[in-house]
């Protein structure tokens, strides 16, 4: 890791600055992609597959026998383990369900707000190496929860044009059966035109790669909305001499090993700390299986030491991270004054794993500093808030003759038409 000494301001900018290609070296490749899809649909998934996967496969959507395979093949203890989180996961997102709003804005005019539920969605699964059967739950349940009438699944085979079990046996536990052995590109493509076999959706969810996060800015420009432009993961850490230096350093290989383009921070008031971390990550990171990986990322990687928490907060603000741990002997400066994260982890004792599987709050957050304008996945990101109107006579006489005044002054002359011949109406039947 880098480690870097008291930064100037002057420096943030690059020293922040996440290893990852911008969206003009990737666009071409997706537009290439989304261009045969819109245009071969099936052939075009299949191809890309192949070309991009390695695998050709017959057919791409799981059958009925696929999930019930998968079944047999997930132990009995990980199913118990997928059930607690999803137990977790429910009773938080539930939490979340909202009441319509009623006002009374003048008399005789009545307005509310009322949540409806998205109708089609896409939810996009990595797979590969770290197969994210915890995403499946972090996006089915709110999108069942919020009453999404169409939800498919798209995640990549492997190189046997198969699905790992996991997958297929979260999906099927949360009430999905269209599910696509489709990752990549091809994928978000697929969902945002629709094909023969894969239905075009409203709204695209999930975490990818730096290729993935593209194709779905992309889906934007067709009339697909997506959740957030989620890309490789990242983590920052704040500790001060009051955090256990092993804790934080497997929280930091925790978000290095999902690839060489994550990254992780560590930012401390204690140049100690930070020397017993770094001799932690030297040690930890010797017996991960995924170690290649984490070493990569690692090496993108940086400890920065700051003089004090307030300078500490405003390097971190700066950053936006997706994930954010504190560990302080003053955590509530940070909980109370953080304006810019995916999700806060607070404590010696809350791990970023926690959430990434079982404590209930979402895992599917803003990267790439999208914290600070994105929210993580939540119930209402799968829902629409609708306005609705009515108003009595009484009430179009109260506020007709101001519409009338600001529709002339904007010289909209039939805005102010409609409310004037319904005014005159009521002059001449006062009770209509």
């Amino acid at each position: 890791m880098i480690k870097i000494d008291n930064p100037d301001r002057s420096s943030w900018d690059e020293l922040l600055r996440r290893p990852t290609q911008t969206y003009e070296q990737i666009e071409g490749t997706v537009l290439e992609v989304f261009k045969e899809i819109q245009a071969k649909g099936d052939d075009a998934v299949n191809f890309y597959t192949q070309k991009f996967d390695g695998i050709q496969l017959k057919t791409i959507q799981v059958s009925d026998s696929d999930i019930n395979l998968a079944n047999d093949q997930v132990n009995q203890d990980l199913k118990n383990a997928i059930k607690l989180a999803k137990q977790n996961i429910e009773k938080f997102h539930k939490a979340q369900v909202t009441s319509p709003v009623r006002v009374e804005t003048s008399e005789g005019v009545n307005c509310w707000q009322e949540k409806r539920p998205i109708q089609k969605v896409g939810l996009y699964i990595p797979g590969g190496t770290a197969p994210l059967f915890s995403t499946i739950l972090m996006l089915a349940i709110p999108a069942k929860i919020a009453g999404c009438k169409e939800i498919i699944l798209c995640t990549p085979p492997d190189k046997n044009g198969n699905i790992n079990p996991a997958i297929l046996f979260t999906a099927a536990l949360c009430g999905i059966d269209k599910i696509f052995k489709v990752g990549g590109i091809q994928a978000i493509g697929a969902m945002t035109f629709g094909t023969e076999t894969i239905s075009k959706v409203y709204k695209i969810f999930g975490p990818g790669n730096q290729f993935v996060t593209v194709a779905k800015q992309m889906a934007t420009k067709y009339n697909v909305s997506i959740d957030m432009p989620a890309g490789p993961s990242e983590l920052l850490v704040v500790a001060d001499d009051t955090a256990e230096p092993s804790f934080v350093a497997s929280d930091l290989l925790s978000q290095a090993e999902h690839g060489a383009d994550s990254q992780v921070i560590l930012v401390s008031t204690s140049k100690e700390l930070i020397y017993a971390v770094e001799r932690e990550i030297e040690s930890q990171l010797v017996v991960l299986p995924r170690k290649k990986l984490a070493e990569q990322a690692i090496a993108n990687s940086k400890l920065i030491f700051v003089e004090d928490h307030k300078t500490a907060l405003e390097l971190i603000d700066e950053y936006g991270p997706e994930h954010f741990i504190v560990a302080t002997n003053d955590n509530n400066y940070y909980v109370e004054n953080i304006a810019n994260a995916g999700s806060v982890f607070i404590g010696n004792y809350t791990p970023e794993s926690a959430g990434d599987y079982a404590s209930g709050t979402n895992h599917t957050l803003p990267t790439n500093g999208y914290a600070k304008q994105y929210s993580g996945v939540n119930l209402d990101s799968f829902m629409k808030s609708m306005t609705f109107q009515e108003l009595t006579p009484q009430g179009i006489q109260n506020i007709g003759t101001q519409i009338e005044l600001m529709a002339a002054a904007e010289g909209l002359q039939a805005h102010k038409n409609a409310v004037t011949l319904r005014l005159n109406k009521l002059k001449q039947n006062p009770n209509a």
